[in-house]
């Protein structure tokens, strides 16, 4: 068990599938790794390991560095990455993702 307690080999999993810049598919990336299936108290615990300066939002720059949660020898997710990230999270249009777009996106 690791991050969020997820199983290490499904985060490796996870993690080598977007391994190439610009290969990163959040959808993928949530199934593989197995958030999907996690509660949503373990979505939560998630969302505020990512959230890394506790504001109550994942911004641009936390969302560059995604994988790092995962791995610390993870790359970070490119522009377009993390642009299109951010596009498919923020519901409300506000430049963030709030717990509850999170879950949206994890479960979606």
């Amino acid at each position: 068990m690791t991050f969020a307690g997820l199983d290490a080999a499904a985060i490796k999993a996870a993690l080598d599938q977007c391994a190439a810049a610009d290969s990163f598919d959040l959808k993928k990336f949530f199934v593989t790794s197995g958030m999907t299936a996690k509660s949503a108290d373990e979505v939560k615990k998630a969302f505020c390991v990512i959230d890394q300066d506790a504001s109550g939002f994942i911004e641009e720059e936390e969302l560059k560095l995604f994988l790092q949660n995962f791995s610390a020898g993870a790359r970070a997710l490119t522009d377009k990455e993390t642009k299109a990230f951010l596009a498919a999270g923020d519901a409300d249009g506000d430049g963030m993702i709030g717990m509850d777009e999170f879950a949206l996106l994890v479960k979606s």
